[in-house]
This record gives structure tokens, sequence and C-alpha cells, in this order.
């Protein structure tokens, strides 16, 4: 290019400051879409000589050419040899990566509104969102996805957790609200005089030596289930011979699961177990599944221990209820005891719940609280004298674990309206990763076929759209990086590659205009000129009913569809401008050059 033809590129006409303004935008593009090549170079081109394993083999040698590559540190140890595995975090900013993509847990729950009016229900809504999302950061999720839809007329709240596997947790941390309660001594309950209380023990005692007996008939090889329906008091599996399937709902006694658990298939506990209904004897019959979805079939015969009530006595309740609860909570914290340095649960009231804390301490001096959780008492200390400072502590030998989940959950707050979960999705990361390296691989060897064909069929025009498509390619990936909010998932790929073609198709608009214009005997820059303008509306027309089908798509769809449709507008948008600016400096720019003036090379013969 000689002098003349720089100072009419930058001249500071209309199409020089065209040009000025072409350039700057396709400059911060390409930096910003590749913000840490230098720091990342021997990764990309590692992950480069990684790829396209598929290559055609003729007498044990690839055909694909190889290629020596000096990385940036001045070092000659990478060969290009194929293209398989790119890792998308190797360009600059790492994408934001959807659950399809990273791998995680997608739950799905149906949010029922039915005792809400009308004109609150939106804010209901939206308030149970902002707990789940609330209850989602708490188990340290990087950027959860939290939706709100409608579902016909059901109204849905969908969580998306990337990197998330342990779904029983997750379920557990959104799903459930801990019912937080203090309770002070009901007057009125009546008290078992020692000759009551020994009564029941003698009666116990008589439960515990039959559950022995029927444990021995068992370990002695007397059928199980026989058993089970003779001798077990549960009406809920008696008539089953005992059967019963402990899932991974959490729905079971602790004690009772967590001795089964340690249980093979086919053995019997050696001892009876205790629970808060009486005593056990559990037979394991079956483990299936695994993981969050594992569940035990197992067969148990009940003995209920007895009570008051089996003694004649109509027994009110030990405890009766205050005002304070958990609502009444401003914050709750992980803190040690002194003395034993057991993890416990620090409370602070809001002003409410602190002047209700206090009168409670006031009229209870020298008798015990008791502090429920999920309907359990936890701690029943003793008041020893009125606290005012609004505060108090949960202790009941909780693991640390077990006491920053309490904590977590009782600071989420509840749910402002009830939650059922409909659906559970789990996505391995081995299977994203395969995702994204297929789509890579579809989306590269689809980009090659289009290149070919245009710089055959085309030649020169179609040798500059693909430089053009190149910059649009970066360009595009920029936005997706520096989009806030914008998460790639493979349906957002299958839009990005779609788009590619899509800008493909404007050129080929433009190319066919300015063939014809040549045929006709214009010049170069008339047949350029011409034959923007011609394909202009078409151009305009479909990629504007594109638009408003990526937008119904948008406003319709599902967060996959979304995905999908936002990726695609996008990649049209940006297409636009590679076809109508980027391509058109293009040729401008090579018109003005001697060897460009033949019409071999635009096909147009």
């Amino acid at each position: 290019m000689n002098q003349k033809s720089l100072q009419n590129f930058f001249s500071p006409g209309e199409r020089g400051r065209l040009r000025w303004v072409t350039l700057v935008i396709i400059l911060i593009f390409l930096a910003t879409a590749f913000l840490s090549f230098i720091g990342s170079a021997n990764k990309v081109a590692s992950g480069i000589d990684n790829a396209l394993s598929a290559v055609p083999v003729v007498n044990s040698a690839k055909v694909w050419p190889t290629l020596q590559v000096n990385p940036l540190d001045g070092s000659k140890r990478l060969v290009w040899k194929n293209i398989k595995e790119i890792d998308l975090s190797s360009y600059g900013p790492a994408f934001r990566l959807g659950l399809d993509l990273q791998g995680g847990a997608q739950l799905i729950y149906d949010a029922d509104l039915s005792n809400v009016p009308l004109n609150e229900q939106k804010d209901a809504l939206e308030g149970a969102k902002d707990v789940i999302e609330r209850r989602v950061n708490a188990l340290g999720v990087s950027e959860p996805i939290v939706q709100t839809s409608m579902s016909g007329q059901a109204p849905r709240i969908s969580v998306e957790l990337a990197g998330v596997y342990d779904i029983k947790s997750a379920i557990k941390m959104i799903g459930e609200t801990p019912l937080l309660e203090f309770k002070e001594e009901n007057p009125n309950a009546v008290k078992l005089t020692d000759e009551q209380q020994k009564q029941l023990d003698q009666m116990n005692l008589e439960v515990r030596k039959k559950a022995v007996e029927v444990l021995q008939k068992a370990k002695a090889g007397e059928d199980f289930a026989g058993l089970a329906k003779q001798y077990s008091e549960d009406p809920g599996s008696k008539d089953a011979g005992g059967f019963y399937t402990i899932k991974s709902d959490n729905s079971t006694v602790a004690e009772f699961e967590e001795s089964a658990t340690k249980l093979k298939p086919g053995e019997i506990s050696t001892d009876l177990v205790q629970t808060m209904y009486g005593y056990h004897i559990i037979k394991k019959e079956a483990d299936r599944g695994a993981g969050d979805s594992k569940e035990m079939d197992v067969r148990h015969i009940l003995f209920l221990t007895k009570t008051a009530r089996d003694l004649g006595i109509a027994q009110p309740e030990e405890w009766m209820n205050t005002k304070l609860s958990g609502k009444n909570l401003k914050k709750a914290s992980v803190q040690y005891d002194s003395a034993s340095m057991v993890p416990q649960v620090s409370l602070e009231f809001d002003n409410e719940g602190s002047q209700l804390f206090a009168e409670i301490t006031e009229r209870n001096v020298g008798k015990p609280v008791a502090i429920f959780l999920d309907g359990y008492v936890i701690s029943a200390p003793n008041v020893n004298e009125a606290i005012y400072g609004g505060q108090a502590v949960i202790s009941g030998n909780f693991s640390l674990e077990e006491a920053k989940q309490l904590a977590q959950r009782l600071n989420a707050g509840a749910l402002p309206v009830p939650v059922t979960l409909v659906s559970q999705t789990t996505v391995g990361a081995t299977l994203g990763s395969v995702a994204v390296q297929k789509s890579l691989v579809a989306g590269l060897w689809g980009l090659l076929a289009v290149a070919i064909f245009m710089i055959v069929y085309y030649r020169l025009p179609g040798l500059l759209s693909v430089i053009a498509l190149t910059i649009y390619t970066s360009i595009s990936l920029a936005i997706f990086k520096l989009f806030p909010g914008y998460t790639l998932t493979l349906a957002g790929i299958t839009g990005f590659i779609l788009s590619i073609g899509m800008a493909v198709d404007a050129n080929v608009l433009i190319f066919e205009r300015m063939k014809e214009e040549l045929k006709a005997g214009k010049d170069l820059y008339k047949a350029i000129e011409e034959g923007f303008g011609r394909a202009w509306t078409s151009i305009r027309d479909s990629n504007a009913s594109s638009l408003i089908t990526c937008l119904i798509l948008w406003w319709f769809g599902s967060s996959i569809i979304k995905g999908f449709a936002l990726t695609l507008a996008i990649g049209i948008a940006v297409s636009m401008f590679s076809a109508i600016v980027i391509s058109r400096q293009l040729l401008l720019l090579v018109a003005k050059w001697k060897i460009s003036k033949s019409k071999w090379l635009y096909n147009a013969k």
C-alpha cells in the first residue's frame, strides 16, 4: 500500500472517520476478548495441541499439517497438531458457564399462592425468591441462578446451582425452614408421683424384655416378616411384614437411619435400636441407588414405649408456647462454649424479640425455659436472672458443621409461601466438559467449511468475509464475557453457531449483488456501493424478523430457551455490523490496489 492510499484511508472525510471508528471498535473488542492471552499463551497452545484426535490417519501418520508455534515466553516446546480441547477460561476473563456445561444441580419448586391475596402474589413470589437466594448463598455457591416463572397457572421457582452435586443438602437448605420456639413450663401440667413413675418404668422394662426375646428369635433364624406381623406395633408396616423404605429426604428418625446404614443386606441389628417411639429390631433387605438418590429397603419390628396416658392419666403438654419465635431473630452466629469449647449457636433478637425475651426470663427466674427446634427440645436451661440484652444461646452437642448449618438456616429466614419440590436434575461435570468439547469441534469444523466455500466460490470477497467473520467471532466472544449476568449454555453455543451462518448469509447477499453489477460493466467502487445498497433491504428485513423471533423466545421461554434467544440476538446484531461495516470497509480498502481490479478475483467474468 503506497503513501497516497494510506492518506486516503485515514482521510478526515466521512469514510475516513468511519474507518477510524471501525478500527477502534475492533481493537477494543479484540483486546477484551483476548485480555489474558499473554499470560495463558502456553495453556491455549497446549489446548490446541490436544485437539481433533479424530483426524484421518494414513500409514500411521496424521494427514493434518503440523505447525510450530513460538510461545510468548520464547520457548519452542509447543506444537500445533490438532484442535480438540480448548479451555474457554484461557481467553481473557472466564466465561460464566451454565449448568449444562459446568455441571451441578437444578431444582424446580411449585409455590403455593392459594392463601395469598391476588394483588400480593407477585410480591410474595419475589419474596420467596429472595429467601431462596439467601439460603443458596449460604451454601457458598458461586453465582447461583434463581428465577420465577409461570407453568400454566402454577407459579414456579427454578434454582440452578452450578458446581453443586450434593443435591440432598441443597434441598434441605432451600426447602426447610427451621421452626425455632421458646417455651415455658406449663403450670397445669400433671406431675407423676413417685409411685406412678415407678409403675411406668416397670411397664417399659417389660416392653424392653419382650423386645429382647423377639430379637433372639430373629437372630435364631425365624422368619422376620412373620415376627413383624405378629409383634410389631407400627400400624404403617405391620401388615407388610415390617417392610419400610428409608429415603434420602431426611424423613426417617436419625437413630433408625444411622443404625440401618451400618447394616449389610441380610443382616439384623445386634442390639435394640431405641428412638423417641420405642425399641426397634431392624433387618436390612437391600441398598438401592447411590449418592443423593440412595435408598434402603428394611424390615423392622417396633415395640412402643409406654407414657403417662397408658396409666390412664390425661397429661397436658409439659411446655406452653410464648410469643417469642424465630421470626423475632435478628442474627444467628456460631461461637464456642468458654468452658467445654463445644460449638453452640448464639442468637440476637430484634427490638420486639428482646422485649419478649426479657419478659419471659423475668417471670421464669429459677425455672427452666425450653428452646425447641423443629418440635424437639434442644435445651432447657434454668434462668438464674432476667436477661435484658436480647441474646440467647442454643447448645445441643452440635458438631461445628451442624452449628454452622443451623445458624445459616436461621439467618435465611422463613419462606413467605410454601414451596414444593417438583423436579430435580443433576448434571455431572464430565458431561458438561464433553458437551463443551463437542460443541467447539462442531463450531470449528463448521467455520472451516464455510471459510473454504467462501474463498473458493467468491475468491477475494470470500477471503475478506472470512477475515470479517473472524473479527465478528472475537467481538461476539468479548460481548459474552462482558455482558452482565450472561451465562454461556449449550443452547447458547448452538445460537452462536447458528448466528455464524446468518453472518455469512448477509455476505452472500452482498457479494451476489456485487457480481451482478460487475457483470453489468460497472467499475469496482460503483459495484461495491450498489452491492451493499441493494442487499441492505433484504439483510435488514431478515434480521429484523429474526430479532423479533428472539424477543418472543426470550419473553415466553424457559431459562434454556432464553439463553439461546439472547445469544442468537447478540450474534445477529454483531453480524449486521460485521457485514455492513467491516466487510464494506475491507472491500473499499483493497479496491485501491491495482491487483484487485481483476474481475476474476470476484468470480464475475
